[in-house]
């Protein structure tokens, strides 16, 4: 591979991704959920038992403060609570409320239709097999916005 098809995969990948999260975002808003991108990336930490804020720091690639600051965000919205930590009495753990599960829920549904004109252009087989594909090479790991 040359560097120039190295250069517009690349491209072509972060431009794939970025539109996808604002469609997702876009949808998720078009349902009635008041949202933003990085609710979705602390939601898929948050989901399916809790975390505490040091936990999601982790997982997002942000500081403690930023972190503390967005949970303070998602409780305001009544997205998420903090509830005391069944294994650390100094621990809070942020859950999601129903409000956070059904904001889940708007999101898998505007991904279905962020998708759909892959499946219109490619066909359901060929994004199947581009599915398998990113599967493959995709690191393991936290689901991270790029800031």
């Amino acid at each position: 591979m040359e560097n120039s098809e190295a250069i517009a995969l690349t491209a072509a990948l972060l431009t794939a991704a970025g539109d996808l999260t604002k469609r997702i975002n876009d949808g998720v808003v078009a349902r009635g959920f008041d949202a933003r991108p990085a609710y979705g990336f602390a939601f898929a930490r948050l989901a399916p038992d809790g975390a505490t804020a040091t936990d999601l720091a982790a997982h997002l690639g942000v500081t403690k403060q930023a972190a503390s600051q967005l949970v303070d965000e998602l409780v305001r919205k009544g997205y998420a609570e903090r509830c005391p930590h069944p294994g650390d009495a100094r621990a809070r753990l942020v859950v999601l409320t129903e409000s956070g599960w059904a904001c889940t829920r708007a999101a898998e549904e505007a991904a279905l239709e962020a998708v759909q004109p892959w499946v219109e252009l490619l066909g359901e087989s060929e994004v199947r097999v581009l599915c398998d594909r990113l599967r493959r090479i995709a690191p393991y790991g936290p689901l991270r916005p790029t800031w």
